[in-house]
């Protein structure tokens, strides 16, 4: 079931209750003029993954293009270390802090420092929780799941065993593929049998994960993926025993290793997120919003309102992602420019 929006107009009237919040605290930071320089701060959970590199580098070359001042930091996967991070830009002052969370329910205490000082914080591709940021951008993590359990059931119209390979609990994002997967199997003949949540995103994860699914089910016909990283690995498994192209494999990134194995067959589709639209979005925003501009003067009609946890309601940009499969992935990833033809096909023998 596809979440359901708050209407243009509602949004809007939260967006500047929510966005006064921030404008309270102009005794705190006075507003930026457009001669000042805006000085960013943006922490990444790791750079493992692909597309983190990719978003930092557009992230940085967008807000570099506006006049900003970027400093770039790296977690690592330590949440200790995010929250350092998060403070020496507390400390420097900085105007805005973007923040890509290690893990979503431990900064809480950072962010509400930062917003006293009058910084506005950023939750960028996942939502943190416990506390109130100023902007959440974001894929539509629930049509991510809904695109995953569309493409299953078109594999296996007569229905099979289904195993969940889940990213960290500790990720909300991967609640709400989760959610959106569930929802959008619960009328057919796809029975879930086995449902693991990984430590971590380490790809390596779901190599074990998958050998320890097979110990337990005599049969899985179809794996659902956190993420293509996993689905590397859950593949490899699954080559061990035989079985690679044999098992619907779904996965969700579209990394390059990804669409290389659904162009060879080994794994069914991936999920194409706009992540370079979705990087250039946050890093304008962030300048905007340092700049004292609200979102609506920035002519945003992509705002609507996330939820929290606790029910708080927060800002949010949200982009669609869209289902690649062998049928489409020129048009989606090729044409794009995401990756090049010979990159994706390379393994390919004409």
């Amino acid at each position: 079931m596809r979440r359901r929006y708050i209407a243009a107009g509602i949004c809007l009237a939260m967006m500047v209750l929510l966005f006064g919040g921030c404008e309270k605290k102009e005794d705190s930071k006075t507003k930026k003029e457009k001669t000042q320089e805006v000085h960013i701060g943006i922490t990444f959970d790791t750079f493992v993954l692909e597309r983190w590199v990719r978003e930092r580098d557009i992230f940085v070359a967008t807000a570099e293009k506006m006049g900003a001042n970027v400093d770039v930091q790296t977690a690592n996967g330590d949440v200790q270390k995010q929250k350092d991070q998060m403070n020496h830009f507390i400390a420097d002052n900085v105007d805005v802090i973007v923040v890509l969370p290690v893990d979503c329910f431990q900064l809480s205490e950072e962010v509400a420092a930062a917003r006293e000082r009058g910084i506005q914080v950023i939750s960028y591709d996942r939502l943190i929780q416990g506390c109130v940021t100023d902007l959440y951008v974001t894929v539509d993590n629930i049509m991510v799941g809904e695109l995953m359990a569309e493409t299953m059931q078109l594999a296996l119209p007569e229905g099979g065993n289904v195993a969940m390979l889940c990213g960290p609990e500790k990720d909300t994002n991967s609640a709400d593929v989760v959610e959106g997967f569930e929802a959008g199997i619960l009328d057919s003949n796809l029975k879930v049998v086995k449902k693991v949540n990984v430590k971590s995103w380490a790809p390596e994860n779901g190599f074990a994960a998958v050998n320890e699914m097979f110990s337990e089910v005599q049969q899985i016909d179809a794996i659902m993926c956190g993420n293509d990283g996993l689905a590397g690995y859950a593949i490899k498994a699954l080559s061990e025993k035989g079985l690679s192209g044999k098992v619907v494999v779904v996965g969700q990134d579209a990394d390059l290793e990804g669409c290389q194995r659904v162009a060879e067959g080994t794994q069914t589709m991936t999920v194409y997120k706009p992540v370079e639209r979705l990087a250039k979005i946050a890093a304008q925003c962030a300048v905007k919003m340092a700049e004292g501009q609200t979102l609506e003067e920035q002519g945003n009609k992509g705002i609507l309102v996330k939820k929290t946890q606790d029910g708080e309601k927060v800002p949010c940009w949200t982009l669609p992602p869209t289902a690649v499969t062998k049928d489409n992935m020129e048009e989606v990833i090729i044409e794009s420019g995401f990756h090049l033809y010979d990159e994706v096909y390379m393994n390919i023998e004409e």
